[in-house]
């Protein structure tokens, strides 16, 4: 018997760049591919054992979970001939950002429990955070949806509302960090290193540090002042960072435009 969290068929609505990279992952983790079934316009092949269709199997059978990971404004070409196929113990899935429950529930009204899902693009590697908020769910389905997700990385249990922040921070701070690590290296090449250089070092301390703060009891800030000495270099870099105007700021107005619109996305989709 297989030991992987969801036992029957599952179905991926779209898989895209992020639905892809989760699947990936659980195959890694065991999944036999003979529980999965793509459903895309393209019926592009996936992987090798894995079932793409360009409409729902002609069986009949209602999967045991169905992820929507189509573009958030498909979902009202999805629905009319997804949501006539699903059955009560289906456990759906969204991972579309700014679509909430009760939106889902208004075009999927049969399936008892619903998981919205915000993951980050180093699901891929394991070492993704993935936030979940759903409606309907057992004690089963919860500690189900816990143990597939884990399979990605840290996950994290919150309120609907609060989605928008995790989907800003940890979904769009990937792509925050990476314009770090580019302005980190475009600094050092314009004090002089040859440009290569300074994108290679820059990547490996980025790394090195997140690998140090990860595997370490201190608070990233207690960890930046271990290296910091009064009147150092490191403090003076610091303080231009520190200052009022400075990184944390600069965070906050960053972080407010991506739940902003979040916000806006769960308003169009609506309708």
């Amino acid at each position: 018997m297989s030991s992987f969290p969801i036992a029957g068929p599952i179905w991926l609505v779209g898989a895209g760049n992020m639905g892809g990279a989760m699947l990936r992952r659980w195959l890694q983790c065991g999944l036999d591919p003979a529980q999965v079934t793509i459903i895309r316009k393209s019926g592009a092949p996936f992987a090798e054992g894995v079932t793409v269709l360009t409409a729902p199997p002609p069986d009949g059978s209602a999967p045991a979970l169905v992820m929507l990971g189509v573009k958030p404004q498909m979902i009202d070409d999805v629905a009319p001939w997804l949501a006539p196929v699903l059955a009560p113990e289906t456990l759906f899935v969204s991972i579309l950002a700014g679509v909430e429950i009760a939106t889902l529930r208004s075009r999927f009204q049969v399936p008892r429990a619903v998981l919205r899902a915000m993951p980050n693009t180093p699901v891929a590697l394991g070492q993704g955070v993935t936030g979940l908020a759903g409606d309907g769910l057992d004690a089963d389905e919860q500690a189900a949806a816990t143990a597939l997700m884990g399979l990605l990385g840290l996950v994290e249990w919150t309120d609907e509302p609060a989605l928008d922040v995790v989907a800003a921070l940890a979904g769009s701070g990937p792509a925050f960090l990476f314009r770090f690590i580019d302005a980190l290296a475009e600094a050092g090449a314009d004090a002089g290193l040859p440009a290569e250089q300074a994108a290679r070092m820059a990547l490996a301390t980025v790394a090195g540090a997140s690998a140090l703060a990860a595997g370490s009891d201190e608070s990233p800030r207690r960890l930046a002042e271990r290296v910091t000495s009064k009147g150092g270099s490191t403090r003076r870099g610091l303080d231009v960072l520190d200052e009022p105007e400075g990184l944390a700021a600069l965070m906050r107005d960053t972080l407010t435009a991506a739940i902003l619109r979040n916000r806006e996305m769960a308003a169009e989709a609506r309708g």
